[in-house]
């Protein structure tokens, strides 16, 4: 079971890494971040507003911590 969610992982770590890497700038690197952007973000229906590349990054971290955590306690 260990080997099994170790390769697991590895491909979801390569695979997270790719996904992450492919996804377009929104901002303007840190000046987005600290106020400098000039927009604000409602938060009300903000998953059907992520592009696909976006929810595909969400799913796949979340899948890298439950991973994480459970081959910890292994």
């Amino acid at each position: 079971m260990k080997i099994f969610l170790s390769i697991i992982f590895l491909i979801l770590c390569i695979g997270l890494m790719g996904v992450v890497l492919l996804q377009h700038r929104k901002s303007g690197g840190f000046s987005g971040n600290f106020g400098g952007g000039g927009t604000q973000m409602d938060t009300s229906g903000s998953w059907q507003r992520m592009t696909s590349m976006t929810k595909v990054t969400v799913i796949m971290s979340i899948c890298f911590m439950v991973i994480s955590l459970v081959l910890v306690k292994l």
